[in-house]
């Protein structure tokens, strides 16, 4: 192997999952993201969180290339975003899907498998015994030919968690997977997560419950339309830093960093 192949193959193995940089989002000539830089970890749970209105998920949502940037370039494993969309696993918020959409949880698993399919191919055998897999992993295998409408909010979450899983992703994006969702279904979700970055994947999750950030995260990004900090939770997730994300709708925060309660609605 030439030493340029060699150099090539080191960069790309030694290339961040997620590196951002300048990225800025208008809506309507008004800054929602304004220059924001960072760079991701490989095999980290990366909480993103900030008061209502902050951008988090429009952070996301640009990331992906679902909404246009102004500014700014968003590189996967050292390649721009649509060169890495095999890479790349998704949770949307519950509420932006339409649940009444007549298929069964199943086939919207096997959604998760088309990425790795040719074109005019359909999902084989293996692709729905791996779907099934999916489903078993999150507890809802026996739920595979239930129409999604009839699923209650937790399962419905479980199935798209299943999705995401079907993608056989390296760099997974959850927004609000915890919203609205029973404490089982809490539970089975942050198990899937220690379990996804036990095989080296990156996990990044928009995420609005403060209380649970310092047990479920290694690291936080801290954003208010800028950038207000990003590192280690240890490190990072500290009064000072929350007091200035979250201004005056921070209403309670005990003095040993463990935060109980924000006054601020569910939202982006």
């Amino acid at each position: 192997m030439s030493q340029t192949k060699m150099t090539a193959k080191h960069n790309a193995k030694m290339a961040a999952p997620l590196a951002i940089h300048g990225l800025s989002v208008a809506y309507q000539k008004k800054p929602v993201l304004r220059n924001i830089s960072f760079e991701v970890t490989e095999g980290e749970l990366v909480g993103v969180i900030g008061p209502n209105g902050a951008g988090k998920s429009t952070l996301m949502k640009a990331t992906l290339g679902l909404i246009p940037s102004i500014s700014g370039e968003v590189l996967v494993y050292g390649k721009a975003y649509k060169q890495q969309r095999k890479l790349i696993g998704y949770v949307p918020q519950r509420e932006s899907v339409d649940w009444d959409f007549p298929t069964n949880a199943l086939d919207v698993v096997l959604m998760g498998r088309y990425g790795h399919l040719s074109w005019f191919r359909r999902p084989g055998a293996k692709d729905k015994e791996f779907a099934l897999e999916c489903l078993n992993k999150v507890g809802m295998a026996d739920y595979a030919n239930r129409q999604i409408s009839q699923l209650s909010g937790g399962q419905q979450q479980r199935v798209f968690l299943a999705r995401a899983l079907a993608q056989d992703a390296k760099l997974y994006f959850m927004d609000e997977p915890f919203a609205g969702v029973d404490a089982a279904t809490e539970k089975a979700i942050i198990t899937l997560l220690q379990e996804l970055k036990l095989q080296g994947k990156t996990v990044i999750v928009v995420h609005h419950d403060l209380a649970t950030v310092q047990d479920y995260f290694d690291s936080v990004l801290l954003l208010n339309v800028e950038l207000q900090a990003y590192g280690p939770t240890a490190e990072t997730f500290t009064q000072e830093q929350l007091q200035r994300t979250y201004g005056g709708r921070l209403a309670f925060l005990d003095r040993s960093i463990q935060p109980l309660s924000i006054s601020e609605g569910k939202g982006e």
